[in-house]
């Protein structure tokens, strides 16, 4: 997974945004990117839908059919 998620975080976040004034700014921008790659960035192979639309189905769906009978 980290040879697919890393190269993402290289060309979306350093080289479209470029250089941070210190460590802390590169962080908050690190963060931000976190969320919108899980929460916004639709994915071809997710059926065009978030990470975190898939999560919620998931569980959603997952719940429902672990409930005792």
């Amino acid at each position: 997974m980290a040879e697919v998620l890393n190269p993402l975080y290289k060309a979306e976040l350093g080289f479209l945004e470029g250089t941070w004034r210190d460590r802390e700014h590169l962080e908050a921008a690190t963060a931000d990117w976190v969320h919108w790659l899980n929460t916004r960035r639709l994915h071809s192979m997710l059926h065009y839908m978030s990470r975190a639309e898939v999560a919620a189905d998931y569980h959603s769906t997952d719940n429902e059919s672990s409930v005792a009978t």
